[in-house]
């Protein structure tokens, strides 16, 4: 299909268009990746620093990911659409409160996924309109926003909104660490966009910061390591190497995103959907304890947090209620020793592990032990046996 210039759809008048719809940054790039950051990506799948997130590997999505135009042979420009969720207190307050639960500040009200795909779909629209309008029929687009295997930071950096620092984030003058992105393809044209460069100089205080050492060199994250990673997308028991480190982070984690100096020069997000929810600001750990399946679904409707489903949600918990020393939390956890789910049974042992004494544990271990019939949740009881 030969691609139409949108010369009567300027820049200027686009990123108007985007203002108007909601978005906060707007900028175009050409379709394609810089061979660095192929590189890197291709250096982040070779030393399987993914874990399980086996789509990142999968020999038809790879190159897709490395190639926007392997992915749509018809895209000419790349539009990045920048959306902030800038916190309005420090996110890292709760950290000396260890009884409250610590969530990312993105996952703190509505799944942000919906709300910039209907405004993605808005300014689709619109473009398609003005494209008819000047006489550029036949034009396309197609809208993404972790839809699709997009190497969306490179691409943002290339649209000139903000350029990958050494957390492997987007960074931006203007907003800091809090960019959520979105990506509009289109095969019409417009003038290429001046990148952004890289602003953090010798500022290494991002990478200082992680918790859990998940950066083994700046710009380079090894996933398997990165607290988001492990209380978002692992499946299986929390590594013991970090759940010490994981202090009361119970979904997703922000050090290095608050670390970042450049947050000096961000705001406080404006839209109420990015706003956090009440009931989510500093959450009670002993309150989540309690929660069952149609509660936790209920309580998380809409919340990303619903994503990972309750097993894994009081996985984590149950990490934080372990490290928090609140011996007040012990009867909720040892109520969770007989949950249907064996994640949640093993990772209640490790937290009475913590909270209780030896003598104390041993004889709770008399009562559970011998009717435990997992291998993962006996496994537990032995090693914290060991300890002990």
């Amino acid at each position: 299909m030969a691609a139409h210039s949108a010369d009567a759809i300027t820049l200027e008048r686009l990123q108007a268009k985007a203002r108007e719809i909601g978005f906060d940054v707007c900028g175009v790039a050409r379709p394609s990746i810089d061979a660095r950051n192929q590189k890197r990506l291709d250096e982040f799948v070779a030393g399987g620093e993914y874990g399980s997130m086996d789509w990142m590997n999968d020999p038809e999505r790879l190159p897709r990911r490395r190639d926007p135009v392997a992915l749509w042979p018809d895209v000419k420009t790349v539009i990045v659409l920048g959306s902030n969720y800038g916190p309005a207190e420090n996110p890292m307050a709760l950290l000396d409160h260890p009884d409250r639960a610590m969530i990312s500040v993105y996952a703190k009200n509505k799944d942000y996924h919906d709300l910039i795909k209907k405004r993605l779909k808005q300014l689709a629209r619109w473009l398609m309109e003005q494209a008819q309008k000047s006489g550029a029929g036949g034009e396309q687009v197609k809208v993404f926003v972790d839809t699709a295997p997009v190497l969306e930071k490179p691409l943002g950096q290339s649209a000139g909104i903000g350029w990958q620092g050494k957390h492997t984030n987007l960074v931006s003058r203007e907003f800091g660490s809090w960019l959520f992105l979105g990506e509009v393809f289109t095969t019409l044209e417009f003038e290429e966009a001046a990148p952004e460069i890289d602003h953090c100089g010798s500022c290494s205080k991002c990478v200082a910061a992680c918790p859990t050492d998940a950066f083994p060199a700046p710009y380079k994250l090894d996933a398997r390591k990165c607290i988001s990673y492990l209380t978002i997308e692992h499946d299986d028991v929390i590594p013991h190497q970090f759940r010490r480190a994981m202090g009361n982070r119970i979904y997703g984690c922000d050090d290095c995103l608050a670390a970042c100096p450049w947050n000096k020069f961000a705001s406080r997000t404006e839209e109420l959907a990015f706003i956090p929810r009440a009931e989510l600001t500093a959450p009670r750990l002993a309150d989540f304890l309690e929660l069952d399946e149609a509660e936790f679904r209920a309580f998380f409707n809409g919340s990303p947090i619903k994503r990972i489903g309750r097993a894994k949600f009081l996985r984590n918990v149950l990490i934080a209620a372990g490290n928090s020393g609140s011996k007040s939390l012990i009867p909720r956890v040892e109520n969770l020793l007989a949950d249907d789910s064996a994640l949640i049974r093993a990772s209640a042992v490790w937290a009475l592990t913590q909270l209780m004494s030896p003598d104390a544990f041993a004889t709770l271990k008399s009562d559970h032990y011998t009717a435990e019939e997992n291998p993962v949740v006996r496994d537990e009881w032995d090693q914290a046996t060991k300890a002990a």
